[in-house]
């Protein structure tokens, strides 16, 4: 068993958290349609449901808070978070938003259209969502390893470069809008990108002339893995790694809510190129707010520029992902698969495996996800066949790579009882896991279904 890296940090505030039991969540499953976006937070023992926007602050983010400038334009506070992103990602642009998704709304249909292609190592669900919404189709080119959760590799989040290549020739490069690179690779269990495959990637887009993003919610995790596993990087500090990494892309969209350690907050980063900036002032403007604060107060600001600093310092990310090593390890003691290597945010369990009787679309990671609330009152969500949704042109059922059930760990929420409660919890299942039912949908939305759509057992 992995042995549990003390928490770098020492409690200051607490918030109190209740247990229900299994028959009053059997009933709250059942009035929130089997949907775990629809059961209340405070019907939730442990929330894994996402590590986005549920961080804990520090006490510098905190004080900063009270320091924050609400003007209108020009705030203090913006200035601070500007100096922060020209400093750590050494682009001569960065306009704050909202969040990531907003970074996405404002960049994507300026780039993107009717008839264009995007191309990722594996886009997640809300960026797919707005490729599509600009008209564009999404197709993802991850390495052939991601897609065997017990296949040992150290960066399953990579690009596989020669079908990149070959999906360019395909759609023709005047119809390739756009290369976006996600670190850590989410959809495909939080695996890391290595900089030489970042490098490989940058060398096609430049031949080709198609501009890369880099989709950064979680670079500084990537940056630590970088450092623990390619050769070259092992003597570097995580800011060099970033600052690497982020040179080889033409522009990054973020989500701050993930590595940057805050509530609310998103990043565009734009490299050189002025006039695409101007074009983005103005969608900002109209979508978020002028730009010197981008959807976001001042207090936001303010502790988003701090918390790009802190999701940087080595102890810190020695401890975070030493979380999920040691949830990992109790699961591997317990002959329960997940994505391996363990990934950056989370444990992504290999629902498939542990429920093979339930095919792809009847959705065991939303089944496995509902059998943990319904077994300990914890939350976590579908990375499958449920969460991929039906084909944009014939309207079926899309088959995932796998059909994981993730366990999104918070920063700086959880101790390690919690994390033995989770492990506890998944090992009861699996003495019943023939008994567990698939689902069935019956009623979703267009876009984004998973967030909203019903389900019930199958009988």
């Amino acid at each position: 068993m992995k042995k549990y890296v003390a928490e770098p940090f020492r409690i200051k505030m607490v918030e109190t958290i209740k247990m229900t039991s299994k028959a009053e969540r059997k009933k709250k499953l059942e009035k929130a349609f089997y949907n775990v976006f629809n059961l209340r937070g405070e019907d939730v023992y442990i929330d894994l449901l996402t590590d986005s926007g549920t961080n804990a602050m520090s006490a510098d983010q905190w004080a900063g808070i009270m320091h924050g400038d609400e003007a209108y334009a020009g705030a203090r506070s913006y200035y601070h978070l500007i100096d922060a992103g020209k400093d750590i990602f050494g682009y001569e642009f960065i306009q704050p938003v909202h969040q990531g998704r907003a970074a996405e709304k404002v960049v994507f249909p300026l780039i993107l259209g009717k008839g264009k292609i995007a191309i990722s190592n594996m886009f997640f669900d809300t960026t797919r969502a707005h490729v599509e919404l600009a008209g564009a189709r999404a197709v993802d080119c991850v390495v052939e390893e991601a897609k065997h959760p017990q296949v040992q590799s150290p960066f399953k989040g990579n690009m596989d470069v020669k079908k990149l290549e070959e999906k360019i020739n395909e759609y023709g490069k005047e119809n390739v809008g756009l290369i976006v690179m996600t670190i850590t690779n989410n959809s495909a269990g939080g695996q890391p990108v290595s900089i030489e495959n970042m490098r490989q990637v940058a060398a096609i887009a430049k031949k080709y002339g198609i501009p890369l993003d880099i989709d950064a919610a979680r670079y500084a995790e990537n940056a630590y893995f970088i450092k623990q596993r390619e050769e070259e990087f092992k003597k570097s500090s995580i800011k060099a790694i970033i600052k690497e990494m982020f040179s080889y892309a033409d522009m990054f969209t973020m989500s701050a809510k993930k590595d940057a350690i805050v509530n609310m907050g998103g990043l565009i980063g734009i490299k050189r190129d002025a006039e695409l900036y101007q074009k983005i002032k103005g969608n900002c403007i109209s979508y978020e707010g002028f730009i010197t604060y981008g959807g976001l107060s001042g207090r936001d600001l303010e502790a988003l520029a701090i918390g790009l600093y802190e999701g940087l310092e080595e102890d810190y990310l020695k401890y975070r992902i030493g979380q999920m090593e040691y949830l990992a390890g109790l699961l591997d003691d317990a002959k329960i698969a997940y994505q391996s290597p363990v990934g950056g945010h989370g444990v992504f369990i290999d629902a498939k495996a542990l429920l093979p009787h339930i095919p792809y679309h009847q959705f065991p990671g939303q089944a496995l996800a509902l059998e943990l609330y319904l077994e300990a009152g914890i939350r976590a969500c579908d990375i499958g066949s449920y969460m991929l949704g039906n084909d944009p042109d014939t309207g079926k059922q899309l088959q995932a790579d796998f059909e994981f059930t993730r366990l999104a760990i918070p920063r700086r929420v959880y101790t390690q009882s919690h994390l033995d409660i989770i492990a506890e919890a998944l090992i009861t299942i699996k003495k019943h896991a023939d008994k567990v039912p698939g689902y069935k949908i019956t009623w979703e939305p267009p876009v984004l279904r998973h967030f909203q759509a019903h389900l019930e057992p199958m009988k």
